[in-house]
């Protein structure tokens, strides 16, 4: 073996910093900085501008009082409550939405024929069948509610609760982009600290931010105005900062110090053909995605079935050791961060063999499978 091949000792890296970002790393935490950005101006557009009207058509809705008596029938007709005797003439399902509504088809006195929607089935609704006469309320044009009998039924354009959707859009949003502002900001100022690809002071943010971005969406709902679902949101985020306190102290606590993984060599009963590569200025050299390993056989493949043009890796390839992936590796896949690196030497050439984790154990397998095989040759 020459003097600068790879040993267990040399790959562990030291605790010095990691080098500075690559350019492609900075071009990563450029688009961060400009998706959280993007999402920060969309959030508050959402909550400064529709949902605001939404809320004071909500407000002047609550407010209107019924027309007055004798008024022109469309005096007055954005502000006040005109209600009217109508005859159901049909009703109608409406076809391809999830949310099941249906149509209703009515006539006025004046002969005025018009329709508005409300939810659930007609079955449902037995007071507005055909040829049942039901009082219908207008505000701004627009049929906001139907009574029949005792019973009122608000239609889709009911403007009570359209600000939710807003808040919804305008809080999440808002949330999400402090999630890609703090990965902006690890990646430009902090990044330097961690050699890994996935460390925790990304990893569990990204999950802290998540959930307050789903609880942030979700809390307009159970709510009955923004003030609230701002508290909701207030009341989960310590509980989320504290959930996420704990996964630090315990993920940190496992990433320091030596991240070599210990896994256990499994050699294959029979060729079996995954995901992996072979990186290193080797003539076997593989990026064809595929690796197929058994007994004393490993190689690399660009045929997902592991049939043909394959590259076999010789007996001199030795294993070092398993690691995560590192930020600055050679361009390596990641398999949706499932991805672990087996460095290796070959004649003191530094050669990297990738795959993912639950198949590693079978790359180790048939590399120690293949030592065994060499050592074992007769020496001339």
């Amino acid at each position: 073996m020459h003097d600068g091949a790879v040993t267990p000792e040399k790959s562990v890296p030291s605790t010095s910093p990691a080098p500075p970002l690559s350019p492609k790393e900075r071009r990563g935490a450029l688009i961060g900085a400009v998706v959280g950005c993007v999402c920060v101006l969309v959030a508050a557009f959402m909550l400064l501008v529709p949902m605001r009207g939404a809320l004071d058509d909500e407000r002047a809705f609550r407010d209107a009082v019924a027309c007055s008596r004798g008024s022109g029938a469309h005096e007055d007709a954005d502000d006040c409550l005109r209600t009217v005797t109508v005859r159901v003439d049909r009703t109608e399902k409406r076809e391809g939405k999830k949310t099941p509504s249906f149509w209703v088809y009515v006539t006025e006195p004046d002969g005025t024929s018009t329709r508005t929607r409300l939810r659930g089935s007609a079955d449902e609704v037995p007071g507005v069948g055909a040829g049942k006469t039901v009082q219908v309320t207008y505000w701004r044009d627009q049929i906001r509610y139907v009574e029949f009998g005792s019973e009122r039924r608000y239609t889709t354009a009911d403007p009570r609760g359209d600000y939710k959707m807003y808040c919804t859009v305008g809080l999440g949003l808002g949330l999400y982009s402090l999630l890609h502002l703090w990965l902006w900001l690890w990646g430009t100022r902090f990044s330097h600290l961690s050699r890994r690809a996935f460390p925790w002071q990304a990893g569990v943010p990204t999950a802290g931010g998540i959930a307050l971005t789903v609880i942030g969406a979700f809390a307009p709902w159970p709510t009955d105005s923004p003030g609230e679902a701002l508290r909701l949101v207030g009341v989960c985020a310590p509980v989320v900062v504290a959930v996420c306190a704990v996964a630090a102290l315990i993920v940190a606590r496992r990433q320091r110090g030596d991240d070599t993984i210990r896994l256990t060599p499994s050699v294959p009963d029979k060729e079996r053909c995954f995901l992996g590569v072979v990186v290193g200025d080797v003539p076997y050299e593989g990026r064809g995605g595929w690796l197929v390993a058994g007994p004393g056989t490993l190689a690399t493949t660009p045929d997902p079935t592991g049939a043909s043009f394959r590259r076999a890796v010789p007996g001199s390839l030795r294993p070092v050791r398993v690691r995560p992936r590192y930020r600055l590796d050679p361009d390596l896949p990641d398999y949706d961060g499932k991805a672990v690196v087996l460095e290796c030497e070959d004649d003191g050439v530094p050669v990297f063999v990738v795959t993912r984790k639950k198949t590693m154990p079978w790359v180790l397998g048939a590399l120690e499978a293949a030592g065994s095989d060499r050592d074992e040759a007769p020496r001339p």
